[in-house]
């Protein structure tokens, strides 16, 4: 498969006008909003952790998306030498020194609504786990996160919508938020409003370390993957639980596809290397048909993730 690079306008991307904070974790991310008004947590090319992690972001959460998970929506942010120049906390700290983020494209997660308006939660005790409205998108995730190898613990946050704004999740996994029983709606518009109740609603963040980051290679092992809350695994009663998940992976994510998403990825964020890129693609297609025996070896790891899996449905 050839890949065509990358042709993001300046158009096309978002500038950064305006710093708002630090955000916790090694990336050492910033929450920037920019020109179209919303918030972006950005991730710049010289990260303390690797510069793929940015293509990493771009194309699992695509990738995500497209399998009908709630993410954020993701753009290329630009962030312009004067505001880094003028910003002193746009700094990287490494070690005993600091040097100032890197200018040009970087990789911005929208933040799901206003950071003034609205409470997101990365914990909630288990009985308004258990209510979460999309609870069955942590099955989702797993076979995502096994399919790609994710070698970094599952992330995601929480949050109830205020009245009166929408979601800031990608458009395709709003059309596709319903799963395992997809809704008929007749516009994003109305997707998002649904959202809008006292409900929690989990959004998977974080997938930098798909590809076991900046290696590009994909070190299984049976609980990589999991979510630390094996509660949201109480409904697993055997494999079928992880459909419709299995069968889009394997139906829809074509070569194609893959290919698209590829091509959305800014090359100065894998310095240019294309056979890296489609090697990676490569395997990513071939690895779909293994995700049921990866799932598997976790039901079998001895750490019981799957309580009321029984024997015969192994």
């Amino acid at each position: 498969m050839r890949l065509s690079p990358s042709v993001t306008s300046m158009a096309a991307m978002k500038v950064a006008v305006e710093h708002v904070r630090r955000m916790r974790g090694g990336a050492q991310a910033q929450l920037m909003r920019c020109d179209d008004e919303a918030y972006y947590i950005v991730k710049f090319q010289n990260n303390p952790q690797h510069l793929r992690i940015l293509a990493n972001e771009m194309l699992a959460t695509r990738l995500a998306a497209r399998l009908g998970l709630i993410v954020p929506q993701v753009e290329v942010v630009d962030v312009r030498p004067e505001i880094i120049a003028y910003t002193p906390d746009l700094v990287m700290q490494l070690g005993l020194g600091r040097k100032p983020c890197a200018a040009g494209k970087q990789f911005g997660s929208q933040f799901p609504g206003h950071p003034a308006r609205l409470t997101v939660h990365d914990f909630l005790p288990d009985e308004q786990l258990r209510a979460v409205r999309n609870l069955s998108d942590f099955l989702g995730v797993l076979v995502f996160d096994k399919w790609t190898c994710n070698t970094n613990g599952r992330q995601a946050i929480f949050f109830r919508e205020p009245a009166g704004d929408t979601v800031a999740a990608s458009p395709a996994a709003l059309r596709d938020s319903g799963v395992p029983h997809p809704a008929s709606r007749d516009s994003e518009s109305d997707m998002a409003a649904a959202y809008q109740t006292q409900g929690y609603t989990a959004m998977m963040i974080d997938f930098g370390f798909c590809f076991n980051a900046g290696e590009w290679d994909f070190p299984d092992a049976p609980l990589r993957g999991l979510y630390s809350r094996h509660r949201v695994y109480d409904g697993v009663a055997g494999m079928e639980s992880f459909e419709p998940w299995l069968s889009r992976l394997e139906k829809q994510i074509t070569e194609r596809v893959l290919g698209e998403e590829a091509a959305q990825i800014p090359p100065e964020w894998y310095a240019g290397d294309w056979n890296a890129l489609e090697r990676l693609i490569e395997r990513l297609y071939r690895r779909r048909e293994r995700v049921r025996e990866l799932i598997l070896s976790a039901r079998n790891s001895g750490r019981e993730p799957f309580p009321n899996w029984k024997v015969k449905h192994a």
